[in-house]
């Protein structure tokens, strides 16, 4: 398990429809499952419009700029499937962004490609026009396809993320997430950290890694998080 391909390919295998990530916003009550092989496809559109709808390469960075939400974890794994390195620079080959900080990444709409997602149920476009330049994921990842094979995979030892100065081959990431301790092997791990951040990396790819899944909860009422966890089934929980 060295690459993020390797990992999933061997969680498809064992059981494609088993629950990978649940989304619970607790201020809409909107809650979201993707099994192991509908996580798979968004992956592969996510991947799509990122390299052959926005001609990004293997190398290049991408800024994951979305508060915790189910499409933090689906880019990640576009990038990782295509060879990008998530980062957290200021100056990055493209951005995917959430509507509070669409204003924050326009202006570089003009350089590098800026895809915004509305966060709205189903993934659906924004009710509002954005931006010039600014690209609407909600409109354009829906015409992408359900497969998707990287011309220039990733190897072992790519880069996968450089966050807070700190950088990570493909091999150093999953290692670590197979020798976690979030959660025992098939475990079902409750969060409230975003996927996508330093400190919160871990709640997805350790989940992915150990055959388990991901219930993560935004807009946390902390009296629903109990009654959550017991519904949900979950094993364990981060923090804890």
């Amino acid at each position: 398990m060295s690459t993020f391909e390797s990992v999933l390919t061997r969680v498809l295998r064992a059981d494609p429809g088993q629950p990978l990530i649940t989304f619970y916003d607790d201020a809409s009550g909107e809650r979201v499952e993707l099994s192991r092989v509908t996580y798979a496809n968004w992956v592969a559109k996510a991947a799509s419009l990122l390299v052959d709808e926005h001609d990004l390469a293997r190398g290049d960075t991408l800024r994951i700029d979305l508060p915790p939400h189910w499409l933090g974890p689906v880019f990640l794994g576009a990038a990782w499937t295509s060879g990008l390195v998530v980062a957290d620079t200021d100056e990055p080959d493209a951005v995917v962004c959430g509507p509070d900080s669409v204003d924050r990444w326009a202006e570089h709409a003009d350089r590098v490609p800026v895809l915004a997602c509305s966060l709205l149920p189903l993934g659906v476009r924004f009710a509002e026009p954005l931006p010039d330049g600014v690209h609407d994921v909600g409109v354009e990842v829906w015409g992408q396809p359900d497969a998707f094979v990287a011309h220039d995979p990733p190897t072992a030892s790519d880069p996968a993320y450089r966050l807070d100065g700190v950088e990570r081959s493909h091999d150093e990431l999953w290692s670590a997430a197979a020798a976690g301790d979030l959660l025992a092997d098939g475990g079902r791990l409750l969060t409230v950290a975003n996927p996508t951040s330093p400190a919160g990396l871990a709640t997805f790819v350790e989940p992915l890694a150990r055959s388990g899944s991901l219930v993560l909860v935004a807009h946390a009422d902390r009296e629903r998080l109990e009654a959550t966890y017991v519904a949900e089934r979950a094993t364990a929980r981060f923090p804890a």
